[in-house]
């Protein structure tokens, strides 16, 4: 890949035989972060677990303390007056099955998070091919799917974020935007890899954190100390 000059300049400025301390991760990685944009600060944590095995499957979710930085657009697919409370609530959109085609004819993507009460899953599974592979399936281990819509989207407007293993068996998340100061960051990082340490798979022998590297968007990569962080 071919990389500009001000992602080589940055690159001179992280030593790729060390393996840092979250806060001097932390400061390297806003130091790196040079591009024109307000660029979110991404963890990247190579795990042990083999998610072909039901048992060793991680999902879940977390509020972050200080937020992500972003604004994120909620659906929520409900009936009744679940409807009216999701709009109370300040979902994004809001309906039912009338976005069904919606979505899967019209390609219609204006949102991050998809919400749904459990009696409305019928209706979103028929979605399934198409918000599974663009990670937006809501699921009950992300308290995406619930009839407490108020808590929900409360949670994900205060910075809630979603973790799970994906087909490499990596777990990929944002800690928040460059921009944020280093403690907002260290703080936001410790909430996530509280609730990744604690989701450990008890059926998992060895390992369980094998690599981790902390980067913005379009900086290099600085990889973390993981002995001092929870194995």
């Amino acid at each position: 890949m071919k990389r500009g000059k001000r992602y080589k300049e940055a690159a001179k400025l992280v030593d790729r035989s060390v393996l840092y301390d979250v806060s001097e991760a932390v400061a390297l990685v806003k130091k790196t972060a040079v591009a024109k944009f307000d660029e979110t600060v991404e963890l990247h944590i190579r795990t042990g677990c083999d998610g072909r095995h039901a048992d060793q499957q991680i999902r879940g979710a977390v509020v972050l303390p200080h937020g992500t930085g972003k604004t994120v657009r909620i659906l929520v697919f409900a009936k009744g007056a679940k409807l009216d409370e999701a709009t109370a609530a300040g979902a994004d959109f809001v309906g039912g099955e009338e976005l069904i085609p919606k979505i899967q004819n019209e390609g219609w993507f204006d949102f991050d998070v998809v919400v749904a009460t459990p009696d409305m899953m019928g209706v979103v599974g028929r979605l399934g091919k198409v918000l599974g592979p663009k990670g937006l399936m809501p699921n009950p281990k992300a308290g995406t799917v619930t009839m407490d819509v108020t808590k929900a989207i409360a949670d994900i407007k205060a910075g809630k974020i979603e973790y799970r293993l994906d087909k490499t068996n990596i777990v990929h998340v944002p800690i928040g935007k460059a921009s944020f100061d280093e403690v907002k960051l260290e703080e936001n990082f410790r909430a996530i890899m509280d609730a990744i340490v604690k989701a450990r798979p008890s059926a998992l022998k060895g390992t369980y954190l094998k690599s981790m590297t902390l980067a913005a968007s379009m900086g290099p990569a600085v990889k973390l100390n993981t002995a001092k962080i929870g194995n």
